[in-house]
């Protein structure tokens, strides 16, 4: 039995964030708490919560380390 040759993995572009998610990401990947966050973007904890959550579930990440790899990666 011969080995199967794989293609190399391709890069899957860059998922759409909307400008307040970019704008939440950034603020993440500097280093503020999602309450600096949130007093800076004037809205509620909850709501840059739902902003993370859907980054989160958009780049496939999982912990900040992760959104802020990420935030860097694509120039935010």
């Amino acid at each position: 039995m011969t080995p199967t040759l794989t293609t190399p993995h391709t890069a899957a572009p860059a998922p759409e964030l909307a400008p307040r998610e970019q704008e939440a990401l950034r603020h993440i990947a500097a280093g503020r708490t999602y309450l600096q966050t949130a007093r800076h973007m004037g809205l509620s904890k909850h709501t840059v919560d739902a902003y993370l959550r859907r980054i989160r579930a958009k780049l496939n990440v999982n912990s900040t380390a992760e959104m802020t790899r990420m935030a860097i990666a694509l120039g935010l």
